[in-house]
């Protein structure tokens, strides 16, 4: 199965370049259905024209982003900045509705 989701340019590049690795998002409806083994065509905001396309290979789930978070990485400094980086996209109410996941990816073709 092939997911569709938007992201900001930053990540985006870093996705398509290998430095980022782990793609994570609120446990919603639309990521329960992400299955390890499925597809995910990321496009670039704003104007998502460019696309790349990925592997799902593991899916790391959890309660709270500073829990996925500790979980895989030692850096306290580090958990930190990225717990509190999450918060600007996603607010603690839907962090606490939906839980999180952290989406392990590998980039197929761009």
């Amino acid at each position: 199965m092939i997911h569709k989701m938007k992201l900001n340019e930053d990540p985006f590049e870093r996705i398509k370049n290998g430095t980022k690795t782990i793609e994570f998002r609120l446990y919603d409806e639309k990521r329960r259905q992400i299955k390890i083994g499925d597809k995910i065509e990321f496009s670039k905001l704003p104007e998502v024209q460019e696309t790349i396309l990925v592997d799902v290979l593991d899916l790391y789930k959890e309660e709270t982003f500073e829990k996925l978070f500790r979980k895989l990485y030692t850096d306290e400094q580090e958990i930190k900045r990225k717990t509190n980086s999450m918060y600007q996209y996603y607010s603690p109410e839907k962090e606490k509705e939906y839980g999180v996941i952290g989406i392990k990816v590998s980039l197929i073709s761009n």
